[in-house]
């Protein structure tokens, strides 16, 4: 997107929000505002099934739902936390992108609500921790449901090419792309055009040459991007880009409209997160599975991305008591229950019965389990601003490969910049 069209995004989202604001602010405390992303065909109808099932039960004090196209939201949010009264509860993501506004005072604590709620004995150590996170103290975040990535690919593909087993290690795994370029089958799919898919292979690239210690260390800014290690890991990713593994020009594609050439047959794999069921045709889903992400060095500790989503509140918002009801009610034993069981996200809290999760579920919470170190993502992990010079030089590296010493340098020069400004403040 241009930076014009992303300013022109924040400018009408602010307008669209001084407009609607005053109108708001006369309806009253006990009206709920709900910001979404949940854009998709599926996710969107269980979160207006949520939402119906709590104006149903409650009356007297409505959510009015305001969903918004993903990667639109993610654009506009910055301008919903600054309104003037800004939106109660919004969709987000764990992570450095929550730390991020709560360390600029954006997102409200909702501790009091995690206490009154017992969500302190019902969600997981991990998740908890989640909650609480930027510097300041308190809980600012409720993670309700996370998901695994993994390399997605076509068993009927892999076998038409002759291949009979996942590849483990990264020989084998290029030796696959090998065997299907030589059955005429792309090996690889990939969505481009908003970047953060390919910000997915630096991720497991780098977890899987350097350790996801490593990997962290570099998201938090605690390393350099002209470190060798760095280097190393883009020299593994023109590896893929010498044996013919991705599809010509994904940046013309986004991560849905990728899909395509794997329903065709065209493609045969995709690394991407557990929601491209939502996308995939079901009726052919069978010929769908994943593996995990080729091992590089065995040495080295298995890291894995498992996003986790959820909700916050904003710090500016206009019915905070309101908001923290209908947060508790999205955090609830019940909802996560149907979130689990009618989309297959899994759940945060330790209670919800998934007993019944088909094989696919069970072997994505196999493929988390046997994880040393759970990832968020990249864009999540890092600074919003790392992030997006980060994506950029990604983009850069896909283009031409041999821009990587000025990709390298312009990343770290990024880094020193964002370090400078931080200690200064």
């Amino acid at each position: 997107m241009s930076r014009f069209g992303k300013v022109g995004i924040l400018l009408i989202v602010a307008m669209l929000v001084a407009m609607v604001a005053p109108v708001l602010a006369q309806r009253g405390p006990s009206y709920i505002t709900y910001n979404s992303y949940m854009g998709d065909p599926i996710p969107r109808a269980f979160d207006e099934e949520v939402v119906a099932m709590w104006n149903e039960a409650h009356p007297d004090m409505p959510v009015e739902h305001s969903i918004v196209a993903h990667e639109d939201f993610k654009q506009a949010i910055r301008a919903y936390l600054t309104a003037d009264p800004a939106p109660d509860v919004l969709t987000w993501f764990a992570g450095n992108r929550a730390a991020f506004f709560v360390n600029n005072g954006l997102i409200a604590n909702i501790g009091d609500m995690w206490d009154a709620n017992g969500f302190n004995e019902t969600y997981a150590p991990g998740f908890q921790a989640l909650a609480a996170t930027g510097q300041a103290e308190g809980k600012y975040f409720l993670p309700t449901s996370y998901y695994w990535w993994a390399m997605y690919y076509r068993p009927s593909l892999f076998e038409q090419a002759g291949i009979t087993e996942v590849p483990e290690t990264w020989d084998e795994f290029l030796a696959s792309c090998d065997t299907l370029n030589a059955a005429g089958i792309t090996p690889i799919t990939i969505g481009a055009r908003f970047r953060w898919p390919a910000a997915a292979w630096f991720d497991y690239l780098n977890m899987r040459v350097n350790g996801p210690e490593f990997h962290i260390g570099l998201m938090l800014l605690e390393e350099s991007y002209l470190d060798e290690r760095v280097r190393a890991t883009f020299e593994k990713w023109n590896e893929l880009f010498e044996h013919n593994c991705f599809i010509d020009n994904p940046a013309a594609y986004d991560w849905q409209e990728a899909i395509d050439p794997m329903v065709q047959g065209d493609a045969a794999m995709y690394l991407m997160g557990q929601f491209i069921t939502d996308s995939y045709p079901d009726e052919m889903e069978d010929d769908l599975d994943f593996f995990r992400f080729p091992i590089i060095d065995p040495n080295m500790p298995v890291g894995e991305d498992a996003p986790t989503d959820g909700f916050f509140m904003a710090a500016n918002a206009r019915n905070l008591e309101g908001g923290k009801a209908f947060m508790a009610f999205l955090g609830s034993r019940e909802v996560q229950q149907m979130a689990f069981e009618e989309l297959g996200r899994l759940p945060t809290r330790t209670d919800v019965d998934i007993s019944a999760a088909p094989a696919n579920i069970q072997q994505g919470i196999a493929l988390i389990q046997s994880a040393d170190y759970i990832a968020q993502f990249f864009d999540r992990d890092t600074t919003p601003p790392m992030a997006e010079v980060g994506m950029d030089g990604f983009m850069r590296f896909w283009d031409d490969p041999s821009q990587l010493d000025q990709i390298l340098q312009d990343l770290e020069t990024e880094r020193l910049r964002i370090l400078e400004e931080e200690a200064g403040s």
